[in-house]
């Protein structure tokens, strides 16, 4: 029986939005001299770093200590779940980062990564994991909101379209590998052992493919750090946590609100002229995360 937590299952979603829809200006800093692999690796083990210090604290403050074999147990958990959630996350970012570097623009690019949000019900069905028909609503309104928001002019898919697809295959696989996890497994820990998962690979992929330059990464080392910190290892701990007992769809729509973030602080603070769509669109999503919201009464079975 999943427990309703309003706190955590709405808030911190938002909140993981809010900041990465405010981080899009750090990442195209950095996506101007550091090439994709290097940058995910450098962030992620920035986020490391920081998960590390977090559970460290939280570890001293902890008054009960788990018995040895039930220890035992949730490291071999904690393993699994952080290379596979590791590898997903590994995979989804590269090729968001490729996808972008091959042409397509940062619009298409967030309203096609968003469309994990119709995968992971869909996906969620060959799981049984059953969504109700106001959620399916919710996904439906979401999508088109997100078309508003980002998608300007003509719809052409370029070359680069098919990686951002990719990505949100395995965002959409990410997401329902943490909804498996996060039942046995600490979410602060989970966060990290993930982000050690994905450094590393992206590493080994920095290495292989691409030429890594300490001067250029220390030339936007603030913004890799903001990116590091908040985007990584805060936003994407407040999605593990957000999604412990929760229905992994209704989380998805909340995350992506991060596209009405990222419309509304453009507006805000690099003085954007947003227009009647965009609003439009962020009226929509509204609409889509509060009928997400809502908690219908369930048919009645017959006697």
């Amino acid at each position: 029986m999943k427990r309703n937590n309003p706190v955590r299952q709405v808030v911190f979603p938002l909140l993981a939005a809010f900041i990465w829809g405010t981080a899009f200006v750090a990442q195209d800093v950095c996506a101007e001299v550091v090439e994709p692999m290097t940058f995910n690796a450098v962030r992620s083990f920035i986020a490391v770093v920081v998960l590390l210090v977090i559970i460290w604290i939280f570890g001293r403050l902890r008054k009960d200590k788990p018995a040895q074999a039930k220890q035992k147990a949730g490291r071999k958990q904690l393993l699994i779940g952080g290379l596979c959630c590791g590898t997903a996350l590994a995979v989804a970012s590269n090729f968001q980062q490729a996808g972008i570097g091959a042409g397509t623009d940062a619009g298409k690019a967030g309203f096609i990564t968003a469309l994990y949000i119709v995968l992971v019900p869909l996906l969620g069905l060959f799981l049984k994991k059953k969504v109700s028909l106001p959620v399916w609503i919710s996904v439906a309104l979401a999508v088109a909101a997100l078309y508003l928001l980002c998608i300007h002019g003509a719809f052409k898919l370029a070359p680069g379209d098919l990686l951002i697809l990719l990505c949100a295959l395995f965002f959409a696989v990410h997401i329902l590998i943490i909804d498996h996890f996060t039942a046995t497994v600490d979410g602060m820990k989970l966060s990290c052992a993930q982000f050690l998962v994905c450094g590393i690979l992206s590493l080994i992929g920095s290495l292989v493919f691409e030429h890594p330059d300490i001067g250029a990464i220390l030339s936007v080392m603030l913004p890799l750090l903001y990116v590091g910190v908040f985007s990584s290892g805060v936003a994407y701990t407040l999605q593990i946590l957000a999604q412990k007992d929760s229905n992994p769809t209704v989380v998805t729509i909340l995350l992506s609100m991060e596209s009405v973030f990222a419309v509304i602080s453009g507006a805000i603070i690099l003085h954007q002229h947003m227009t009647g769509r965009e609003y439009l669109g962020c009226v929509l999503m509204l609409i889509a995360v509060i009928l997400a919201q809502i908690p219908f009464p369930l048919k009645r079975k017959e006697n």
